[in-house]
This record gives C-alpha cells, sequence and structure tokens, in this order.
C-alpha cells in the first residue's frame, strides 16, 4: 500500500509559522566509493527557518555571547555523511534567494534545488570559517550532488498532519515520510572523490519535517534493507519507520509516543497511536553505552507485535544541529547516524496466541536519539 500524499511534501511556512516555524526535506541513502568500490552513508537536506523574518543576508540565533536574543531566518542546505569522518556541511542562503515552483514541491536556493524526483547541490564550508563561525553549526568539507529520486512506498501518519491540524498548527511538530523507501540514482562527490548511487543498493530514505518547536526525546529508525533469519531471502518490498518522542498538540504534551510502520513483503503494519481504533500500545527504551546507541521498541495493536532493536557505533554518528525558531539550541547531544543495524521480531495475533511472521535482520539503518538539555 502506497499511501503517498503530495501536499504534505508542500513548503508549509505560510501563516503562523512564516515568523515563528521551520520547513525542512531530509534525504539519506548509501553510496559507492567509484574507484576503491567501498560503500558510504550519506544525508541531504533544505532546511528554511522564519521566512517572513528573512533579510538580504542569513540571520543566525547562535552569534557568540548573544546566542537565542535574534530569531534565525535563512534558507540552509544541510550535507554530509556518516561513518568515521562523519560531519555535517552547512550552506547558507538568505531568504530573498529562496524561490518556490508555482505547484507543489519546487525549491531552489543558490545553485541548490529540490522537487520530487531530483535534487542538485553543493555546500563548501572551509575549517577556519568553521572555527570562526561557530553560529554556522557547521563542520568543513566540500560536497555536490546531482540526483534522481524515485519515492516507492509512503508513510501516512493519519489526521494529526491533516489540512485541518495544519492550518491550526495543533502539533509543534508535523512529520510526513512521502518516501520512507526511496531509490537515489546519480553521483556525489566529496572532498574530490566521487560516489556513484545505485538505485537497488541506495537503501534511501525521504521524509520531512515542520512546525514551530522540536520534540524531547527525539527518536527515529527506518531501514528497507532487510533479510529475513527464516529463509536466508532479502525482503526487497520491505521498509519501516519509527519517528516520535512526545509530541505536543495544541501546547499539551502527549507524553512518550511513537508513529510505526512496517511494510512487510505488501503487507501493511502500522502501530500508530493517533488512530485509536487499532489499540495500540507501544514503549521503547534510547540509552547510551560507552560503544553504541540502543534503541529497543515494543509494540502491539490488535491484530500483531513487533520487537524491534537497532544500535549504531557513536564513532560513526554526529550531534546533529538545529536552532529553533525562536532563536535557542535545545539540542546538543542530537545523536543521529546512517549506520544502524539490529533486528524485528514480527509477530501475527491468534485467538490462541501469536505467531511468528518473520526473524529480520536489518542494516543501513538511519537512526535519531536525542533529549533537549537540562
Amino acid at each position: 500500500m502506497n499511501r503517498s500524499d503530495l501536499s504534505r511534501n508542500e513548503y508549509m511556512l505560510r501563516g503562523p509559522l512564516a515568523k515563528k516555524g521551520y520547513d525542512w526535506w531530509w534525504h539519506s541513502f548509501t553510496a559507492w566509493n567509484k574507484e576503491t568500490g567501498k560503500e558510504k552513508a550519506f544525508f541531504i537536506e533544505y532546511f528554511v527557518i522564519n521566512p517572513a523574518l528573512g533579510r538580504d543576508k542569513p540571520v543566525f540565533g547562535q552569534i557568540p555571547g548573544a546566542e537565542g536574543k535574534s530569531k534565525p531566518a535563512y534558507v540552509m542546505v544541510k550535507a554530509g555523511t556518516w561513518g568515521e569522518d562523519a560531519r555535517q556541511i552547512h550552506a547558507f542562503y538568505p531568504i530573498s534567494e529562496l524561490k518556490l515552483g508555482v505547484r507543489g514541491l519546487d525549491i531552489t536556493a543558490g545553485c541548490c534545488r529540490l522537487t520530487e524526483k531530483s535534487m542538485q547541490g553543493y555546500v563548501d564550508m572551509e575549517e577556519k570559517e568553521a572555527k570562526k563561525h561557530p553560529e554556522y553549526m557547521s563542520d568543513a568539507g566540500v560536497m555536490s550532488w546531482d540526483l534522481s529520486i524515485e519515492k516507492k512506498t509512503a508513510f501516512h501518519v493519519g489526521y494529526g498532519a491533516s489540512k485541518f491540524f495544519r492550518k491550526l498548527n495543533a502539533f509543534e511538530m508535523f512529520w510526513h515520510a512521502e518516501g520512507m523507501k526511496t531509490e537515489y540514482k546519480g553521483s556525489i562527490w566529496l572532498d574530490g572523490e566521487e560516489y556513484e548511487v545505485i538505485p537497488e543498493k541506495s537503501y534511501g530514505y525521504a521524509d520531512k519535517n515542520w512546525g514551530s518547536n522540536f520534540t524531547s526525546p527525539w527518536v527515529w529508525i527506518s531501514s528497507c534493507n532487510l533479510t529475513s533469519q527464516l529463509t536466508g531471502k532479502k525482503l526487497n518490498n520491505s521498509v519501516f519507520d519509527v519517528g516520535g518522542g512526545c509530541p505536543k498538540v495544541f501546547k499539551v504534551p502527549l507524553k512518550r509516543k511513537l508513529l510505526i510502520d512496517f511494510n512487510y513483503e505488501g503487507t501493511d503494519y502500522e502501530f500508530n497511536f493517533s488512530k485509536f481504533w487499532t489499540k495500540t500500545k507501544t514503549t521503547f527504551t534510547c540509552n547510551e553505552t560507552e560503544e553504541y546507541i540502543v534503541w529497543k521498541v515494543k509494540t502491539e495493536n490488535k491484530d500483531a507485535i513487533m520487537h524491534l532493536i537497532c544500535k549504531c557505533k557513536k564513532s560513526e554518528m554526529l550531534w546533529i544541529n538545529y536552532e529553533a525558531p525562536d532563536g535557542r539550541k535545545r539540542h546538543n547531544r542530537l545523536w543521529n547516524g546512517g549506520t544502524g543495524s539490529g533486528k524485528i521480531r514480527l509477530y501475527k495475533k491468534m485467538e490462541k496466541g501469536a505467531v511468528l511472521i518473520d526473524d529480520i535482520r536489518f542494516s543501513n539503518a538511519g537512526c535519531e536519539y536525542g533529549t533537549y538539555d537540562k
């Protein structure tokens, strides 16, 4: 089942969110070094914040000594890689350079462009500039890309991101995964080395978030590189997506909640707290050991049960940087990775108890966990 909704993937910063809001489109995938053949995980994000406050130059909220005293307003293109040299490289453009297409997703700033079907861009940050300007929240490096995008499977989270609730700005943070399974094709250049992105083994993911603030805790896990331990076969038509933390609706926290979808070989298993008629119950923990970040999720609805464990090496992750529309940076240890791995056990509920559907191993997982500073 492909529950595409392109209206949720459009630019959202109108009305109150134009002065206190962000909108971003996230992409992550695996590529292969053209010279060595070694695989490498990458991410690219197009981010807009507070467009109605924009000027002819980017406005930052993390100016040293005056952090949080100005509301940021800019277009940020964030690109980078995970692994032993994990880093995030930022390029900033003033709101005056933001160009929107007439219809659908079509965003351009400078040489960076994003549509539903393709993306191009370039980021370049020198080491001395990154150190001189901590407000850039950036590492050093040079990266460019030219990619086509084919979104295979969507996760439609339900009425929580419907037009009605969007108009009311009911949630502080909205989510839509138009491409929780996405195939990318093209080339990446990182510090002069070229990487090939091959559709069938790009293990790609595309989603977006928008709103007036972030969530704490912040949880995300997704992978479409899955293998059945019962049959030994690759599950080429499967993908799962886990996201959430502590959503707030009309500023009231809903405590610890997750939205989960597992599309298993054409059969959809959704564990969505907002769909009360499914009788979904979920518990989760996220822990930091000396070497790993570890996620454990147990969820069930009236028809199925899913147990998930994921881990990712901290040495291959980074603390991903965002400032909120009010100018404050509340997440300073938001662990973000793209080399997670783990296992899932999926059960079907029967009258006489639960029956195992499959025992699955996954890798190339995007994953995230963090809480606000105390």
